[in-house]
């Protein structure tokens, strides 16, 4: 007969055999971005990448699954496994917009969010050179030339487009914007002067620091790195916008799973050297865990949805 002691002990190592065979994770996680390679989503799951291994002992394995803006590998994450081992990059307004237009494959409400992490903040971006110096000027001319006031930006529908549609509400104005295939092509129409100014965000003022002149920033307060560019809410206009940037899980992945990934990519967000690193990109950190996903989700899909519709980019 056992004594109480031996009991004790067998439930000890009991605990510790079972807490070890559930240890998660115990071998390399697959990353996918919805992308190519050398985009921001790129950029910012590579920051990840570097202070992973360090926390949790595991690699982040980063493959690419390019297609339809996203759409491609969106509409194939709930086919893989659920076993936390395959995580995927989400994009909005992308995961938004894209199932509103047409059948992609995949409904907004399929994608399975386990954390947001940042945001790229829209910015209106203008040459050194500009007489416009300040928004107001801008403004002011936009009211006295409608539609005279050029925009390159980043796609139709994307962060930058809804952001200008919006704009021009809450200041009174009209403006052309001009729809180019990235954000490369965007910055190079407006330093070659085929626009007057763009939608582009504040990555591009932390990039060509020395060519371009920031308006205002979509954020509640000044960007650390930039901090001559006032914010849209300090000259008088609720916009808080750009390009949000998160983690998602196939919808099989077990509930406790998701929150301890939601959790582990926390930590990394916490951490003075991965802020350092993205701030120094231009980028803003947001911290939505898995808890505050559907009250986000709802949030941003109310005001995407209503900026579309205005922009005619669907019905």
């Amino acid at each position: 007969m056992r004594t109480l002691k031996t009991l004790a002990l067998s439930a000890v190592v009991g605990v510790l055999a079972a807490s070890t065979a559930w240890a998660f994770p115990d071998k390399p996680i697959s990353y996918i971005i919805p992308f190519g390679p050398g985009g921001e989503s790129d950029i910012t799951a590579r920051h990840q990448q570097a202070f992973f291994k360090g926390l949790f002992g595991q690699d982040l394995v980063i493959e690419y699954k390019p297609g339809g803006s996203g759409a491609v590998a969106w509409a194939q994450l709930n086919a893989a496994k659920g076993d936390g081992y395959t995580i995927m990059g989400i994009n909005l307004p992308h995961i938004v917009i894209q199932p509103r237009q047409k059948d992609v494959g995949y409904k907004t409400d399929e994608i399975t969010g386990v954390y947001m992490f940042h945001y790229t903040p829209d910015a209106i971006v203008v040459n050194k050179d500009s007489d416009f110096k300040t928004l107001q000027d801008l403004i002011d001319y936009a009211k006295k030339n409608p539609g005279k006031v050029t925009f390159s930006g980043s796609g139709k529908g994307t962060a930058n487009h809804l952001a200008q549609v919006r704009f021009d509400k809450m200041a009174g104005i009209k403006t052309t914007y001009v729809p180019f295939k990235g954000t490369g092509a965007s910055v190079t129409a407006l330093l070659g002067g085929q626009v007057l100014a763009s939608w582009g965000y504040t990555s591009v003022g932390a990039k060509h620091a020395d060519k371009v002149r920031l308006l205002a920033v979509a954020m509640n307060k000044r960007h650390p790195k930039l901090a001559d560019a006032p914010t849209f809410k300090e000259l008088g206009f609720d916009l808080v916008s750009g390009a949000y940037r998160g983690i998602a899980v196939p919808k099989s992945t077990p509930e406790a799973i998701r929150v301890q990934l939601s959790e582990m990519i926390g930590k990394i967000n916490a951490m003075p050297k991965f802020i350092e690193r993205m701030e120094n990109d231009g980028m803003a950190l947001l911290d939505v865990d898995y808890k505050g996903m559907p009250a986000f989700m709802a949030e941003m899909t109310e005001v995407y949805e209503k900026a579309a519709r205005e922009a005619g980019v669907i019905k």
